[in-house]
């Protein structure tokens, strides 16, 4: 077994002073595939004892990759399943028997053109940045040839009358442009075809990468020869616009990042263990195991489940349950990882670890939603699949007919160039990219941010809307009703109080006192209870209804949170908090049922809460006290009768339903989790966000579907001239270019369609 020293080098702030950091010694399974065993990569699953390997895939280009990468795992006798998710590249392998296995995994993708290594969340940022650098790089060497080159060969289309000599002069310098602009710019393509080929197999690369050169090799012959038509300008702007789709794709997809490993960062950086001699050591949070004793400071996460070992606790558990409210906990019971103490100091006895808390469990729904959403296949790459086989045999057999009618290798290589150049996707390549990138330009302007690369086709298609409560249909923020009923002597004795807590409600009254506190010494908080001190003229309370010893019929009861003030002589004044609604909160349900949509209200809040707040904006179907399977049940089941659903949240608890609905959204306050798992994020305080992406996604399918109508029926059209010998490589060149600028300007349509 190998053994892995775990060690906290610089401890989290607040945790308290302790000898020096102690080192900690895990069992780790061992695993052949190179830094495997040092990242974890092995899981036993309990219930069938599968290993489980998760791998990082490069050399993915389109979503027909997935096929052929699990197809790939899946040959290797004993593999039981094989998931890759097209977003992160992450490849999560099972199987049954040793692991010598995964070594031929690893070699059965590379005899396939795919590059395996272990899966680490950093590897797949750092793999995708390079690679966006490199076609960035590679964009702007091709952009600056064909601008060059462009004039040149205006200058000869011009000059009808050029002396031959100067004609020569012109196509070697475009030569000395282009050809070392296609050496450098075709890599992307070029390595792709190349270990595409090598694997035995097509794909849209290679057509690519073989017209580039036929085009260039076929100009820089002609060159020689001092006559015919020459490419250059052709072969440079068709890489140009490819690569031109390639980025905008790559950049979506950058922004599609699985949430899950985000999730894991809610837990403390470092967890400090308490040892049998009283001694603390702080160590990584994979470090913990059942049994060990951990004390969390005042405003630290805890980084394991376990049971409560001191008295009590107050914790904001509103990003595992969605509660508005801080929950009490008593010694004994659970508490769980990712939950904020927002009390005083705790301590806790390790019950679950790693893959076994709650936390996990969450991120295990969200992988498991997200692995549905990566097998969303665009039209564009169902028509790209059979694109490559296609075009071969269009050009193979245009160079085998001129050739059988008795014309020279030149016009039928000429003519098959420019069956490959003319039936170059850009067009298509360009129909979804170029759509997308007006629509999220106008939504920016709008406050919305676009995340997901096919959000808004998928946003088209819904016919249901969900919501969660707080911080989505609500501000998320605690209000003090009515504060000019409250004396201002009772507001500044309880704001006198409150100044010494974390409770939300605490810092809503602290707020709406202002600068006007009265002087109270002595404070003390009771978790769950409240607060004591001491006044000028004796002992004040602040907290609940039994902290302050209120009968139920002392005041107003509602479905208000509450908060209640007893003063040294008694009186007591109780002080009633809301969460306001969102201004736009009832516009938008009304223009999303004008609509025909229905909206469903799923809350982890108190029913009481949820019961008003679906009551005042007229939502006929809600639930409260969901958790967060809770959530992803009912998205299922409304799933599997067909329905397509949009999910608005803000919450931790929302996460794994936002990766689980068919399309989602958050508002820029959410906890980052759910920004990150969401396909869309609203950067305003408006919900009316939701319509605005509503509108704008259906006129964005629209003009989608037209510009596929116009690249294929531009392919239709073409290809058949193209093949009879009536377009010239260069004809195609411009042809090609056109068809995508046709794409692109209907694409700007978007701008002023409402």
């Amino acid at each position: 077994m190998d053994r892995l020293s775990l060690i906290e080098d610089n401890p989290s702030p607040g945790a308290g002073c302790c000898p020096a950091a102690q080192t900690v010694v895990v069992d780790m399974p061992e695993c052949p595939v190179d830094g495997a065993g040092e990242a974890g990569l092995f899981a036993r699953d309990a219930e069938d004892g599968d290993r489980v390997l998760s791998l990082l895939i490069d050399g993915i280009t389109c979503a027909a990759c997935i096929a052929h990468v699990e197809k790939a795992a899946k040959s290797i006798p004993g593999v039981r399943f094989a998931r890759l998710n097209f977003s992160t590249r992450r490849l999560r392998v099972g199987w049954q028997g040793n692991d010598a296995i995964a070594d031929d995994i690893v070699t059965a993708l590379g005899k396939r053109g795919y590059k395996a290594t272990p899966y680490a969340a950093e590897n797949v940022s750092e793999s995708d940045d390079l690679a966006l650098k490199t076609l960035v790089r590679a964009l702007g060497v091709a952009g600056f040839a064909a601008m060059n080159v462009m004039l040149l060969s205006v200058s000869l289309w011009a000059g009808s009358d050029m002396a031959a000599g100067t004609q020569s002069l012109f196509h070697w310098l475009s030569a000395l442009i282009v050809l070392p602009a296609i050496a450098y710019a075709g890599q992307p393509f070029f390595r792709a075809a190349w270990s595409a080929l090598r694997s035995g197999r097509l794909n849209m690369d290679v057509p690519i990468s073989l017209a580039v050169i036929l085009a260039a090799a076929m100009s820089l012959y002609q060159t020689i020869e001092g006559g015919g038509e020459i490419y250059f300008d052709a072969s440079i702007m068709l890489l140009f616009f490819l690569l031109l789709g390639r980025v905008l794709d790559l950049r979506v997809r950058a922004r599609a990042r699985s949430a899950a490993q985000s999730l894991l960062a809610l837990r403390s950086r470092a967890a400090t263990v308490i040892h049998d001699d009283g001694t603390r050591a702080f160590i990584r949070p994979e470090g913990l195991l059942p049994g060990m004793r951990v004390a969390v400071a005042s405003g630290e996460r805890i980084s394991a489940d376990g049971t409560l070992a001191t008295a009590t606790a107050m914790l904001d558990t509103s990003l595992l349950t969605g509660e508005s409210l801080p929950e009490s906990r008593q010694r004994g019971e659970a508490v769980f990882a990712g939950s904020l103490n927002i009390g005083q100091a705790l301590e806790l006895t390790v019950t679950a670890t790693d893959d076994a808390t709650l936390l996990s469990e969450i991120v295990q729904l969200m992988e498991t939603a997200e692995q549905g959403r990566a097998r969303y296949v665009r039209l564009a790459d169902r028509v790209a699949g059979y694109y490559a086989p296609v075009v071969h045999a269009l050009g193979a057999i245009t160079v085998l007919v001129w050739l059988a009618f008795g014309a020279g290798w030149e016009a039928a290589l000429l003519s098959g160039i420019a069956v490959l150049i003319i039936t170059c996707p850009c067009a298509l390549g360009l129909a979804v990219p170029a759509v997308q990138v007006v629509a999220g330009s106008r939504l920016l302007r709008a406050g919305i941010l676009i995340k997901s690369g096919d959000a808004l086709e998928r946003l088209a298609e819904i016919d249901t809307v969900v919501f969660d409560k707080t911080g989505t249909l609500t501000t998320g923020v605690m209000r003090l009703v009515d504060p000019d009923h409250i004396s201002r002597s009772a507001l500044a004795l309880a704001a006198g109080l409150a100044r010494e807590s974390r409770h939300p409600l605490s810092r809503a009254l602290l707020s709406a006192a202002g600068p006007i506190t009265q002087t109270v010494t002595n404070i003390q908080e009771v978790p769950g209870f409240g607060l004591r001190g001491d006044a000028a003229d004796g002992e004040v309370r602040l907290g609940s209804r039994a902290w302050v010893n209120a009968e139920e019929d002392s005041g107003a009861t509602d479905s208000k949170a509450e908060i209640w003030l007893r003063d040294a002589a008694g009186i007591l004044t109780r002080f009633a908090f809301d969460d306001a609604l969102r201004d736009d909160a009832r516009t938008t349900i009304a223009a999303l049922r004008k609509r025909d949509i229905p909206v469903v209200l799923l809350s982890g809040d108190r029913p009481e809460a949820v019961t008003s707040v679906a009551t005042t904006l007229g939502i006929d179907t809600w639930q409260a006290k969901c958790r967060p399977q809770d959530k992803v049940a009912y998205l299922n089941d409304l799933t599997a009768q067909g329905h397509k659903v949009l999910m608005m949240g803000d919450g931790l608890n929302d996460a794994p339903a936002l990766a689980a609905a068919h399309v989602s959204m958050s508002p820029a306050g959410a906890a980052d989790i759910a920004q990150v798992t969401a396909d869309f994020i609203s950067l305003g305080d408006r919900l009316g966000a939701t319509i605005d992406c509503l509108d704008v996604a259906r006129a964005s399918r629209r003009l989608v579907l037209q510009n596929f109508a116009l690249a294929l029926g531009y392919n239709v059209v073409a290809i058949p001239l193209a093949m009879a010998g009536l377009v010239t490589p260069l004809i195609a060149a411009i042809a090609m270019s056109g068809s995508s600028i046709i794409v692109t300007l209907n694409a700007l349509r978007l701008k002023w369609i409402s």
